[in-house]
């Protein structure tokens, strides 16, 4: 289980309370109306799926109800930093040098089968 540290009530809680969002920093058109169809689908439906790190939008629905963004690694499913909603994207290289080198399943358990 993952213990996943909420920055407005302050507290590390199970990862039961919260539920993903999707992510970040997304830039959002003031006026959707305005924007193609094309331009719809890419915003609404086009993700990347990045292996490492990302940053994502999170909810604690069981707790204060708020939003929160967080830096994780996809590889590892730590957590790196949690950081409160509308503040900018932080500078996590001193964060992510803390948690040490990422483990993949190869370097673990070898070659895929």
């Amino acid at each position: 289980m993952l213990l996943i540290y909420c920055p407005y009530c302050q507290e590390e809680r199970s990862e039961l309370e919260f539920r993903g969002a999707g992510d970040a920093h997304i830039a959002r058109s003031a006026d959707i109306a305005s924007i193609s169809d094309e331009e719809f689908e890419s915003y609404f439906f086009i993700r990347d799926n990045p292996k490492g790190l990302i940053f994502e939008r999170w909810r604690h629905i069981h707790g204060c109800g708020r939003f929160f963004n967080a830096a994780r690694d996809t590889v590892t499913d730590k957590f790196i930093v949690t950081y409160k909603a509308g503040e900018p994207k932080p500078e996590i290289g001193a964060a992510a040098a803390q948690h040490g080198p990422v483990e993949t399943y190869e370097a673990v358990e070898g070659e895929a089968q």
